[in-house]
């Protein structure tokens, strides 16, 4: 590949140069397509470094989560396509092995990437190949147990096997003062390690120089440690490298040749600043984490953002904990995201960031249920699924009350197949004694919040989309299920905020002089079909839409209801079907779905028409 032989003939000042131009670059293209920014601000010149040392197209990078992956993409044959960032048919936000030979896994959830490394560097040894194969982790995966259970395995197995952590704010390793960084320095050094791998090489020629080389590399790693403690990596079997500066992109380049010719497990510890070469997301690296198309200059957002679901869950649990003091906030490293900034100022001793370690908030969680406490996670419904077994064992069959408000329910848009919440609308209800209450309006989540917090028992989830409220703004939250529209050809129904497109439908087919009757479900789960029941009895067809996947799907619950009941009726369901939803804006990917109100209208009409 051109980009890469480029690469690895690049003198040290042509890549300091190129990092300044990929740094410009990557501003102005998010500027425009939004996207994650701080981190792959962060991350420029270890890429760089990293397409200097390795053959990415033979060799392979593992991403964890996959937020730094833009720099890896415009060195690998798709710079000029970053005006497509998360835009539908366009490049994906996070590794993806469809795009480019180079993306070695898909990346969206964290502290993955060792155990997938691991599991790559033994097929290569299994099959007798030649590869090499790099972990890269930042030290926020590393609050997930996952990333410990990687790494425990990786140092036991012996594979020749790089980790990079790339630490752009969490100290992973003791403070040991002066002595310890002077030495770490001096580790380091290019001559140093040179004349370390001619000693190793010339040492190893016979028999006595392999004897004593060993002897005195014992003699000199107690000698080390006895001043700088051994880190934990070293304990699990790493030959560990660092700290070093993640944006010396020449002294990168140095330590990853050195590590690449190392024998076994290697971490190689790298300190960046996550924003870097930007000062606004220097100075705010959380609001730059990812962000929506803004101004360089000002780095304000294109478009004011209004108010929001997460926003209204934020204040109600506000004021529901100024009422209860057995109310306390649970989150999995996403304070911001999920609306809980007034909550954790207001009440400190009652908020709870466990880091990226979403099964282990769920088992916290059912701790504190247990001893009275009321908890309430907010999670995005794509990491719940993380604490399933959790959400299982620890929390329903104990029945205890737990709280959980998953936030960004349904489609989210341009984050794509990782991120997407189409699956909590089964693997819930498979739960037994679990409670599904699913809002439409900002009236009815600050009504089922109360709801499933007050009155409710056992296990609770409260699911509501990202964004903001749609044309329906009503309060019917009390009620399993209500009729908005009474209607005699047809029965629609659905749930969230799919409710609203039923209503644009409703009003298209009335154009047409088709009557539809609109069920808007509350709770979904344990789902009372009744309502459904009797209207579906008297119109004789159904039309169900959910953005979920369709296995496990309200629509064929109701199905089987209706079937039991005796009811024979014209019945088709739209949803998310049975793959995984694309990257695109939320507006277009209903349309592709078949979910949008024009094709809602369309389906309804051909299903009174062809029966």
């Amino acid at each position: 590949m051109s980009e890469q032989l480029e690469l690895h003939n690049m003198t040290d000042e042509q890549a300091v140069r190129l990092c300044a131009d990929l740094r410009k670059q990557l501003v102005d293209s998010v500027s425009r397509t939004g996207g994650h920014l701080a981190s792959n601000l962060g991350a420029v010149e270890l890429t760089v470094a990293l397409h200097r040392v390795f053959d990415l197209e033979k060799d392979r990078l593992v991403f964890d989560v996959g937020h730094q992956c833009y720099i890896h993409k415009m060195l690998t044959g798709r710079s000029e396509q970053m005006e497509t960032m998360r835009q539908f048919g366009g490049l994906a936000g996070f590794p993806k092995p469809g795009e480019s030979d180079t993306d070695a896994f898909v990346a969206g959830h964290a502290s993955n990437s060792v155990s997938v490394a691991v599991g790559m560097a033994q097929a290569r040894t299994v099959l007798g190949q030649d590869y090499h194969v790099i972990a890269l982790i930042g030290d926020g995966a590393l609050t997930g147990g996952l990333a410990y259970e990687g790494l425990s395995n990786a140092g036991q197995s012996k594979e020749n096997l790089l980790v990079i952590l790339n630490d752009n704010g969490m100290s992973i390793t003791q403070n040991v003062g002066g002595v310890a960084e002077y030495l770490a320095r001096k580790r380091l050094r290019p001559q140093y390690l040179a004349i370390k791998k001619r000693y190793r090489k010339f040492m190893n020629l016979t028999a006595v120089g392999r004897k004593f080389y060993s002897v005195t590399h014992k003699l000199k790693k107690m000698v080390r440690e006895g001043i700088l403690p051994c880190s934990m990596f070293e304990d699990m079997g790493f030959s560990y490298m660092g700290p070093v500066n993640g944006h010396d992109v020449k002294g990168l380049t140095e330590i990853l040749q050195y590590a690449k010719e190392k024998e076994g497990p290697v971490l190689l510890h790298v300190r960046t600043v996550k924003g870097k070469g930007y000062t606004h997301a220097e100075e705010r690296p959380n609001k730059f984490h990812g962000v929506a198309p803004f101004d360089i200059a000002t780095g304000q957002p294109l478009k004011r953002g209004g108010e929001n679901f997460s926003a209204v869950f934020g204040k109600t649990l506000c004021d529901i904990a100024d009422e209860d003091s057995r109310v306390c906030a649970v989150t999995a490293a996403m304070q911001n995201g999920t609306g809980l900034d007034g909550f954790a100022q207001r009440f400190p001793e009652r908020f709870f960031d466990v880091g990226i370690a979403e099964g282990h908030a769920v088992a916290m969680a059912a701790g504190m249920a247990k001893q009275g406490a009321i908890p309430v996670f907010a999670v995005y419904s794509t990491f719940l699924q993380r604490g399933y077994d959790m959400l299982m064992h620890d929390v329903a069959i104990q029945g205890l009350h737990t709280v959980f408000a998953v936030d960004r329910a349904g489609l989210v848009g341009e984050d794509g197949e990782t991120h997407h919440g189409v699956l909590d609308v089964a693997y819930l209800d498979s739960i037994p004694g679990m409670t599904v209450l699913a809002p439409s309006s900002y009236a009815e989540l600050e009504g089922m919040l109360r709801r499933g917090i007050e009155e409710c028992s056992g296990p609770v989830a409260v699911r509501f989309p990202r964004g903001g409220q749609g044309a329906y703004t009503a309060d019917s939250s009390r009620d399993p299920a209500v009729v908005l529209r009474r209607g005699s050809d047809i029965t629609l129904v659905s749930y969230g905020m799919l409710i609203n497109r039923v209503l644009e439908a409703a009003d298209l087919l009335e154009q047409q002089g088709i009557s539809a009757e609109i069920v808007k479900l509350n709770a979904i789960t344990p789902l009372d079909a009744q309502l459904v029941i009797e209207s579906v009895a008297r119109t004789g067809a159904m039309l169900v839409a959910e953005d979920c996947v369709s296995a496990g799907s309200v629509g064929q619950r109701l199905s089987a209801a209706l079937a039991q009941a005796g009811v024979q009726a014209k019945i088709v369901l739209r949803n998310s079907g049975n793959g995984f939803v694309a990257h695109g804006s939320t507006p277009l990917l209903e349309q592709t779905l078949g979910l949008d109100g024009k094709s809602l209208c369309n389906t309804a009409r051909e299903v009174l028409t062809n029966g």
